[in-house]
């Protein structure tokens, strides 16, 4: 994953992560569970989480709720 501090990750909206995370997926490499795009999975399983109700603010805790998602999706036994 791209290299950048937690005070430039802070300055980041939600759009640019999802660029910076879809930039460097390489997940069609590897199908998960029979699948493909990791990332896109996870950035879509946040927005319904979000329209859910649950509160991300933008910059580094949206960075590290999407990588765990990224990892939960990447780890799950399908």
């Amino acid at each position: 994953m791209k290299h950048l501090t937690d005070a430039q990750i802070n300055g980041l909206s939600i759009r640019q992560i999802n660029a910076i995370f879809r930039g460097q997926d390489d997940s069609a490499l590897w199908p998960i569970c029979g699948r493909f795009n990791a990332t896109d999975r996870a950035i879509r399983r946040l927005r319904k989480l979000r329209r859910e109700g649950l509160e991300l603010s933008a910059g580094l805790e949206y960075w590290l709720a999407l990588e765990a998602e990224i990892s939960r999706i990447v780890n799950s036994e399908c």
